[in-house]
């Protein structure tokens, strides 16, 4: 009797790319171009992309989306709390904005250094639809 356990077929892709969006999104810390700029090369790149590097970039393209979202929630509780610390009830707003725009960064660096991670593992992101990492 032979045993037929079969290996997965391993695929190999041009990382460079994917790279470059996990590299600008990381730079756009220091010029928030390099976001967009990242953003562009993911959807553009997406639909020719095999597979592993399609998961990367739809998750790249979500992880964008997803702080844009929290990003502008966290905007506008310290906006509307500036108008409201005139009657000193908006400093909590204020306070909640900042931690909003505070945690969404961490969230932000670690998504994209996991994304990162398993990219130079030769692995697809296992779960690239998800909200958390």
């Amino acid at each position: 009797m032979t045993d037929v356990t079969q290996t997965p077929e391993r695929v190999d892709e041009d990382k460079i790319l994917p790279i470059v969006v996990y590299a600008l999104y990381l730079l756009g810390f220091t010029n928030g171009l390099t976001f967009l700029i990242g953003l562009i090369v993911a959807y553009v790149n997406r639909d020719a992309a095999g597979p592993i590097n399609a998961s990367h970039y739809t998750f790249a393209i979500r992880t964008f989306w997803l702080s844009i979202w929290w990003f502008l929630g966290g905007l506008a509780l310290i906006l509307v709390g500036l108008v409201l610390a005139v009657l000193l009830i908006g400093f909590p707003m204020m306070i909640a904005g900042g931690v909003i725009l505070s945690l969404i960064s961490v969230w932000f660096v670690v998504r994209t250094i996991l994304g990162l991670v398993y990219l130079l593992r030769g692995e697809a992101y296992p779960r690239p639809l998800t909200w958390l990492i």
